[in-house]
């Protein structure tokens, strides 16, 4: 059966399942209080996907929840910004990376049911 949940994290909408793994940007910073292995909820459910049942939120739904752990903070590839100015001739290079958060999945919960349990 199809089980998946649509969450909202990091300004951004993400399908998740069971098992696999994400990045989520704008997470709170791992260097500064969250640590690998610690565990987290999330509460920001948009839709759950149980089988043929679909459950949506307004925004969100109330007794929905995902937990998971903390793998890794990562960088994604840098991103390389170029200011050229053609009458002048000077050129500025900037580059940056944004600070991610890897996390896994264990659970999905509705309704004080883990849905991933048969």
């Amino acid at each position: 059966m199809n089980k998946y949940a649509i969450i909202d994290i990091g300004g951004t909408q993400l399908r998740v399942e069971q098992g696999r793994f994400y990045d989520a940007r704008h997470l709170i910073s791992i260097r500064d209080t969250l640590k690998p292995n610690e565990k987290i909820s999330i509460n920001r459910v948009l839709l759950i996907c149980h089988g043929s049942s679909i459950n949506l939120g307004y925004p969100w739904l109330n007794d929905a929840a995902v937990k998971g752990r903390i793998l890794q903070g990562c960088f994604t590839k840098k991103l390389m910004i170029q200011r050229i100015q053609p009458k002048t001739k000077t050129r500025q290079v900037f580059g940056y990376r944004e600070n991610m958060t890897r996390l896994v999945i264990d659970s999905i919960q509705f309704g004080r049911k883990n849905l991933n349990r048969d």
